[in-house]
């Protein structure tokens, strides 16, 4: 009898897997100490005060399901940003629910439009999905160029995603800009605000978008406690949107699939407030200190206010890549495009800027 094998979804041929960041590894230079990862975007302080003894507290229950409607932490959210709770919806991250999004709005013969480069998830759970994607290039500045965006609006889209500030290049949409883009987009297509980064914005012309939500039934807004917070291996995010795309989320995700310690860990966070706008100014004052030394080397840095910055190298990619890891400091390459660089803890980002800054003297 033939061997076969089971039949597949041929949505799935050529999409790619997820990339995750590498991991550190040890310098080859002779150096000695600890290596570095300034791949992955994480927050390189330990987790806020009172989150590990919630989380502690939490795994001596492991044994028993999570909260399904994870009822402490939308009441938490609920207060702190001024929604109703049937607004909240939580997920396995933002990424999580950015999924149950595209799983709650696109299907074969759709299309998701969102711009290129950007979240590198985008594609993959688009095309899981079945929808088609269409990707519209940064602007030469390498922001979202959102003229294009709305130019590719058809009858056939149904949801856009807009990553503000962007990744991996860290730039922002302002106030007027993204207001006006929202005014062009037929009020039937999903627009995804993902503001994963959204702590570490310092510039007060970009909008806050739970604040543009509130009056626009079409807009729902992602955030992550993987960044800021420092809970990214809980995996744990949420979307703030009107009562029926909310719905529909929650009709879509994975039952239990947040995790009590996660739940917990969320809570606490959130109260830590004091501690977190602390940790968050010290990596933007880093983030700061970084860009400048690029720019002082002669690397064009775009503006950012995430916590990396972005350097387009093109074929020079992966060579760049490679020389900070024999340095110990491991960042993200998209090769033929550029790297991605976390701010990381002083030490990482120094070997990070000495490396960069004998690699531009062999250009």
């Amino acid at each position: 009898m033939a061997m076969t094998t089971p039949k597949l979804r041929a949505e799935l041929d050529g999409i790619p897997t997820y990339k995750p960041g590498r991991p550190p590894a040890a310098a080859e230079d002779g150096a000695s100490g600890p290596a570095y990862k300034l791949s992955s975007n994480e927050n390189p302080y330990p987790p806020l005060p009172g989150v590990l003894e919630a989380a502690t507290a939490a795994a001596a229950a492991f044994n028993r399901y999570p909260d399904l409607a994870c009822s402490a932490l939308t009441g938490e959210l609920a207060q702190r940003f001024g929604v109703p709770a049937a607004h909240i919806a939580t997920g396995t991250g933002s990424v999580g629910v950015a999924q149950q999004l595209l799983q709650s709005t696109s299907g074969p013969g759709d299309e998701v439009i969102y711009a290129w480069r950007s979240f590198e998830a985008y594609p993959i759970i688009t095309r899981i999905s079945g929808a088609e994607p269409v990707q519209v290039p940064l602007a030469a500045d390498e922001t979202h160029d959102l003229d294009a965006m709305a130019d590719a609006v058809t009858e056939r889209t149904r949801l856009i995603f807009v990553c503000n500030p962007n990744n991996p290049t860290g730039t922002v949409i302002r106030r007027a800009a993204l207001e006006r883009f929202l005014d062009r987009v037929p009020s039937d297509v999903l627009v995804v605000l993902d503001e994963a980064y959204r702590e570490f914005i310092t510039d007060p012309e970009v909008p806050d978008g739970v604040d543009v939500y509130r009056d626009r039934p079409n807009v729902a807004v992602l955030r992550t406690f993987s960044k800021a917070y420092g809970l990214a291996g809980l995996r744990i995010g949420f979307a703030i949107a009107h009562e029926p795309v909310a719905a529909a989320l929650r009709k879509t995700a994975v039952p239990f699939g947040v995790t009590q310690l996660a739940q917990d860990a969320a809570v606490a966070s959130l109260r830590a407030e004091p501690a977190l706008l602390e940790r968050v100014a010290g990596l933007v004052a880093e983030r700061t200190r970084v860009a400048a030394a690029l720019a002082g080397q002669g690397w064009t840095v775009p503006e950012t206010q995430a916590n990396f910055v972005w350097l387009r190298l093109g074929e020079r990619t992966l060579d760049f890549a490679a020389a900070c890891e024999r340095a110990g400091a491991s960042v993200r390459p998209f090769a033929g495009e550029g790297v991605r660089i976390s701010v990381g803890e002083t030490e990482a980002n120094d070997i990070m800027l000495r490396t960069a800054e004998a690699f531009r003297k062999e250009l």
